[in-house]
């Protein structure tokens, strides 16, 4: 089994799959869960799929829709939104980085398909799996945030890191950001 330590969702290299600079995605604020308001801290402050805990808070299912992907002979990168079913609010941006090696193939091919949320597919697969917090943020969204969101000038909202071991290995690194609540 790979060192737990080894892989380590980080702020900079996830952004940097799909932007210039983490500025031009929006300013991060490394925060403490009693910093984050109650709806903020239901969201983020927990280790557990995003996609169930989303699904929760907004009574109904979400999809996923990819803004952009990179493929690697090892590993898969996109950046996405999920939106409500209901009505087709986005409620999460997300940059996530699978290596493929600790997957199945049906995993991958599902995954690649880009039609369904990673934490429904891993369920789904009943993939063990184990998501761990690593870090939460402060968001301050730059201009195309702001416009995903809707959100005016110097608003903010909120949004964390964290890694999937799937199997018990490290496999996936996330990046996600709530719209403001």
């Amino acid at each position: 089994m790979s060192d737990a330590h080894a892989v380590t969702p980080d702020l900079d290299t996830l952004v940097g799959l799909f932007y210039s600079s983490s500025e031009q995605l929006g300013r991060f604020d490394e925060v403490d869960s009693h910093d984050l308001a109650r709806d903020f801290r239901m969201l983020l402050a927990h280790d557990s799929h995003m996609t169930v805990t989303v699904e929760r808070f907004h009574n109904g299912p979400v999809d996923v829709r990819v803004l952009d992907s990179q493929l690697t002979g090892t590993h898969y990168a996109r950046k996405i939104l999920l939106a409500r079913q209901s009505d087709g609010g986005v409620v999460q941006f997300g940059i996530m980085r699978l290596d493929f090696s600790c997957v199945s193939p049906e995993v991958r091919r599902e995954v690649e398909s880009r039609s369904t949320p990673l934490g429904r597919i891993l369920i789904n697969h009943n993939v063990l799996r184990e998501v761990h917090l690593t870090k939460l943020w402060k968001v301050t969204p730059g201009e195309e945030l702001r416009r995903i969101f809707n959100m005016a000038p110097g608003q903010i909202t909120y949004g964390r890191t964290a890694i999937i071991h799937c199997d018990g290995e490290p496999a996936v690194e996330l990046l996600e950001i709530v719209s403001p609540v």
